[in-house]
């Protein structure tokens, strides 16, 4: 076994980290289409290990979710709205 591999019950003996946001931001990517890609990371959660890395450092492990907007959609790209299935109560 690798000595930096991580294993279930280094997970399981992490110790949980409260955080507050400092600062997020939007990536923002033009696509060949035109398309204008913002993604934006959003933090979950965040554990760290009872490991470092070589230099000292601890081992943080987060969970996230990706949030993405797609915006400048040319009219060639993008399809006409499907009409409703839901019916006016």
């Amino acid at each position: 076994m690798a000595a930096n591999q991580i294993m279930p019950e280094d997970i399981a003996q992490a110790d949980d980290m409260d955080w507050t946001e400092e600062n997020e931001f939007w990536n923002t990517y033009r696509l060949s289409d035109g398309t204008l890609l913002k993604v934006k990371m959003v933090l979950k959660g965040v554990k760290r290990l009872k490991k470092y890395s070589p230099d000292g450092t601890p081992i943080y492990i987060i969970m996230s979710d990706n949030v993405v907007r797609a915006m400048e959609i040319q009219g060639n790209v993008k399809l006409k709205p499907k009409p409703s299935n839901m019916k006016p109560t």
